[in-house]
């Protein structure tokens, strides 16, 4: 009798803490589909890291909730997008998706999440139709229209007195837009686009078009290149003899996450962007300190962007609780919200897109050192977008 006796207690106390450990919430499941191969694969790993970092500074969860990571190769491949983003939606069943740095893929990640509903944060492609005329409540922005350093880079070669420029890019969305936006503030301020040269994304055979380039005799080029892309432009330019006579500017993904592979051929170069190193502030020294301790190394924009994607989510979150299902109020809160980032903070435009400060950067030794404001809390025109 006393053994039943004590397996029924056992049974009653069992029964009487279960409700306690049922009410603990559920992790919160994230979707990151960023490039881990290819040309793309350094800035996918420095989002990851930085968007990483934020929550780990959280203690692994943001609103109470204990957060868990599926990941996919996106491979900077549209074709490739739906069936990507479903694996993460369908097998994972992830909450949230984060991604990614690829403008095309993104569009394709933005239309999934448009038509499911699912959150999505874009820590990197600069697509305008992402925050144009795809805009939806439930989609967001951390990093940059590919409009924004273009426009702004616009403004600071006008400024220096160049009037003809040639422009060079991958044909594809990123470069386009990066393009546009350079070409309406340089023309809005008197100078001339004369010849705009693209080649197919990620084709890195650039001797043709730097022929074409000094055949012209431009003023100054404008470009648009990142990643392995950027190392190998920046280092044929030079080469070509070009770095000498006619000055070369670009967005800032030119520079960012590439000096060390540039070496002495990015040295001079001027850009546009975001984040500089060495703006000195509070903030961005504590997140240096606490990226350069936790991944042995440097951060630069991209990491800044993850960071600051996981930032956005937590401010979401907090709002609701943790409940992703009010989804109007978890909109809402990220809508209003000023984001505290290493860049300085910033707010959101209408369209779901950061408001904020482009600096000019200068590259000296392995850092682009901050040279001013090229332009202040600059917002994208979200043209399209009817939220």
């Amino acid at each position: 009798m006393n053994i039943i006796r004590i397996a029924l207690a056992a049974a009653a106390v069992t029964l009487l803490a279960a409700p306690a450990g049922a009410q603990t919430a559920p992790k919160l499941k994230v979707g990151l589909m960023l490039p881990s191969s290819g040309t793309y694969a350094a800035l996918g790993a420095a989002i990851e890291n930085g968007f990483k970092l934020y929550v780990d500074e959280q203690g692994g969860k943001l609103a109470g909730r204990e957060i868990e990571f599926a990941q996919v190769d996106d491979e900077s491949d549209p074709a490739k997008a739906i069936d990507n983003v479903n694996k993460l939606l369908k097998r994972d069943n992830v909450d949230v998706l984060i991604g990614t740095v690829h403008s095309g893929v993104a569009m394709a990640m933005a239309k999934v999440a448009k038509e499911t509903g699912t959150p999505m944060i874009v820590p990197n492609a600069g697509a305008g139709a992402v925050t144009g005329s795809m805009c939806a409540p439930n989609i967001f922005r951390s990093s940059f229209s590919n409009w924004q350093p273009g426009y702004a880079m616009g403004e600071v070669v006008a400024a220096k007195g160049h009037k003809s420029v040639v422009t060079i890019t991958w044909k594809y969305a990123a470069g386009d837009e990066s393009v546009q936006g350079f070409k309406e503030a340089f023309e809005k301020a008197g100078g001339k686009v004369v010849k705009e040269l693209n080649l197919p994304f990620p084709n890195v055979e650039f001797q043709a078009l730097l022929t074409e380039i000094a055949a012209a005799k431009p003023d100054a080029v404008y470009t648009f290149f990142a990643g392995g892309g950027a190392v190998k432009f920046v280092k044929d330019y030079s080469a070509a003899g070009l770095k000498k006579s006619i000055p070369l500017y670009g967005a800032g993904f030119l520079t960012d996450g590439t000096l060390e592979a540039q070496g002495s051929d990015a040295e001079g170069l001027l850009t546009t962007l975001h984040y500089a190193d060495g703006l000195g502030t509070a903030r961005d020294n504590a997140f240096r300190q606490a990226y350069a301790k936790a991944y042995k190394m440097p951060p630069d924009v991209y990491a800044v962007q993850g960071y600051d994607a996981a930032q956005m989510l937590a401010v979401g979150l907090v709002a609701v609780k943790g409940d992703l299902t009010k989804k109007a109020e978890f909109s809402a809160a990220i809508e209003k919200a000023r984001i505290d980032s290493p860049r300085g903070a910033f707010t959101l435009s209408r369209s779901h897109n950061p408001v904020q400060d482009f600096y000019l950067r200068q590259v000296v030794g392995k850092e682009n050192k901050l040279v001013g404001v090229a332009s202040k809390a600059l917002a994208d025109p979200g043209r399209g977008c009817s939220l």
